[in-house]
This record gives structure tokens, sequence and C-alpha cells, in this order.
């Protein structure tokens, strides 16, 4: 009985050993398939175009993309985009900037000018890093003293009075 117990044990033992093999080719088949992805690493990053509108100068439209490589199967591809509408665009459409308040009026030109820093480029669009806005001061005028509301009404009120 004991010769019996020991074969079985062999046996289990056996057993354990093979299927410790078959997982470690398992493991060294699964190594390998990193080594077949940096073949397709040949193929040169995308660069993208800017996004052009389908209609007007902001919404949805499209870009095209290029990469090089001699064994790359896709080298060109077109891809949806999206220009926000209430960017500035003349910084270009796919730079977005924050914005700082209004500067004073500048008296010599009338204009007022602020600065913007770059806050996000849109699929690494060549943005630059501060710019610079100008708009019409708008009228100079010196405002006018308001009298209180109440002192008009009553004025109105002794003026219908005497009427």
């Amino acid at each position: 009985q004991q010769q019996q117990q020991r074969r079985m044990f062999t046996a289990a033992l056996l057993v354990l050993v093979f299927i410790l093999a078959a997982v470690s080719t398992t493991e060294a088949g699964k190594k390998e398939k990193p080594e077949k992805k940096a073949k397709k690493s040949d193929c040169g990053e995308w660069q993208w175009s800017v996004c052009v509108p389908t209609n007007g100068d902001c919404g949805l439209g499209t870009r095209e993309g290029t990469r090089t490589g001699a064994e790359c199967k896709q080298t060109t591809k077109t891809q949806k985009c999206k220009i926000p509408c209430n960017w500035k665009k003349q910084f270009g459409a796919e730079c977005k900037y924050q914005f700082q308040a209004w500067g004073e009026c500048d008296l010599n030109t009338a204009l007022k000018t602020r600065t913007g820093n770059l806050k996000r480029a849109l699929h690494n669009a060549d943005c630059q890093k501060t710019v610079t806005i100008s708009k019409p001061c708008g009228k100079l005028t010196k405002p006018k003293p308001q009298e209180s509301k109440k002192k008009k009404k009553e004025g109105k009120k002794q003026e219908k009075m005497l009427d």
C-alpha cells in the first residue's frame, strides 16, 4: 500500500512539473508579442493639419493626418474635429487663451489692451505663448452728477401741482 501511495505521489509530482512547464512556455510566448509591436514602431508619429470647418469658421469639420514609414499600412487618414465658436480665431482656431482684465485707455491711441496667456492648444497646434489684443476705448465723457431719484420725483410733483 505504501508503494502505491509513492507511485501516486510521483505521478502527481510529474503532472505538476508538466503543468508548470506548459505555463512557462505560454508566458514565454506572451513575451514575444511586444517585440512584434516594436516592428510597428517603424511608423512615424501622426502629423495633423489644422481643423477645417465644414460650414463657416467654427463648428464641426475635418483634419488630415499623415505619417511616414516604409512598413506602415496606413500613412494618411481623415479625422473629425470641432473648432469652438467662442475662441479668439485671430490667434488660431485651435489656441485658447486666458485673458487678463482690460487695461486703462491710452489717450494717444484711444485704445485699451489686454494680454492673454496660452491655456490650451488642440492637437499640438502651433500657438503663441502670450498674445495682446486691443479695442477702442469707447466714449471718453466725464460722468454727470446725477440727482437722486427722490429729488426728481418731488420736483415733478411740484410741477403738476402748479399746473
